[in-house]
């Protein structure tokens, strides 16, 4: 495709395809006026369910939310649509992929917080995300916002209220699944029409993924896809929140029922919530340094392979590192792969998330 287009907008170069998004195909570019790299999400106009316009008018009821990436042109590109988007970090599954398929408490409750209050804005703002999963996270990439967690990926997000009488849309049944499996509410599984409850109780199972290093429907086997989210559902419904969180401070449960108690157009309370994992990020007497999991073990990495210019965020993708990066973590977020050893780990850091 990039030998047929090169130019998007007449601004903006495709450089090199860097990867797949949940549709179409991600290219690495410039804006030839002042060289700056931007991301270029391109899919075919001739799609049966195109998603990129409806992402871009996502973007552009979110624009300039903290941690929601600005939208520097979208339109039409010979038999392409295209969205270019900013360059962005690690997304939280190769993070968490490189910390070793664990993230400690501490980075659990940080990424809490900020994962809270972008559920709270994007709904603010009259949508709801639809896939919540790790892979839809990723971190910033400038010097100014590397700690800063960004939500991607809104090709599956929907209105769920008018934005100007905030009439909320009616509740309805026996929808199919939207979204992934391995982090979908129950209400989601059972087709039932999805709001913002449903966003918070996906954030829940993120966390708690994140906190145990993995959940009890992931490696489940079946012959179809059909089954396996049948079979995903009843291992939630017959888990309850306090067996789920047995070994977590119990404030995980107390978050996971009560988005499970919420009326269909119930706005949540993000606020307490968020004074929910606080309490205990102060009661486990954890410093306020914005020290994430991957920062610390990074730092022990450089110090101990002088050698190498390790940086997270220092240099772009080259083809040997998508080569690696698809032969080791092509599993969707519904599997548990083996741990990656700690210097193929090392090389996500490396690599920003263009996607």
């Amino acid at each position: 495709m990039s030998k047929i287009i090169f130019c998007v907008g007449d601004t903006y170069r495709l450089d090199r395809k860097i990867g797949y998004g949940s549709y179409g195909v991600v290219y690495l570019g410039t804006n030839i006026n002042n060289g700056e790299k931007v991301a270029i999400k391109m899919e075919l106009r001739s799609v049966r369910n195109p998603k990129l316009e409806t992402e871009y008018k996502i973007y552009q009821m979110l624009a300039g939310g903290e941690g929601i990436s600005h939208v520097h042109w979208f339109g039409k590109a010979g038999k392409y649509n295209a969205l270019v988007l900013d360059v962005l970090g690690p997304s939280l599954r190769d993070l968490f992929k490189f910390c070793g398929k664990k993230f400690t408490l501490k980075t659990v409750l940080m990424l809490a917080d900020q994962l809270v209050e972008r559920m709270e804005y994007i709904h603010s703002k009259n949508i709801i995300h639809r896939d919540i999963k790790p892979s839809n996270f990723v971190m910033g990439l400038d010097m100014s916002e590397l700690n800063q967690v960004y939500a991607i990926d809104f090709g599956l997000s929907k209105t769920y209220r008018d934005p100007k009488t905030h009439r909320h849309i009616p509740y309805a049944s026996h929808k199919s699944l939207t979204g992934t499996a391995g982090f979908a509410s129950i209400n989601a599984h059972l087709g039932i029409e999805q709001s913002r409850r449903d966003d918070l109780e996906a954030i829940g199972f993120v966390l708690i993924y994140f906190a145990l290093g993995r959940l009890p429907w992931q490696g489940v086997k079946a012959s179809s896809r059909k089954e396996f989210n049948h079979l995903v559902m009843e291992k939630k419904i017959m888990t309850p929140a306090e067996i789920l969180c047995r070994s977590l401070p119990p404030e995980f449960a107390t978050y996971l029922n009560y988005c499970r108690t919420l009326t269909f157009d119930e706005k949540p309370e993000y606020n307490a919530l968020r004074v929910l994992f606080r309490r205990v990020y102060f009661r486990k007497g954890f410093s306020e340094d914005y020290l994430f999991d991957w920062i610390v073990l990074n730092t022990k990495y450089s110090a101990s392979k002088k050698h190498m210019n390790v940086s997270p965020w220092g240099r772009n993708r080259t083809t040997k590192d998508l080569k690696k990066i698809n032969k080791n973590g092509k599993q969707d977020d519904d599997s548990v792969s083996p741990q990656q050893s700690s210097d193929e780990c090392l090389k996500v850091l490396q690599i920003a998330n263009y996607i």
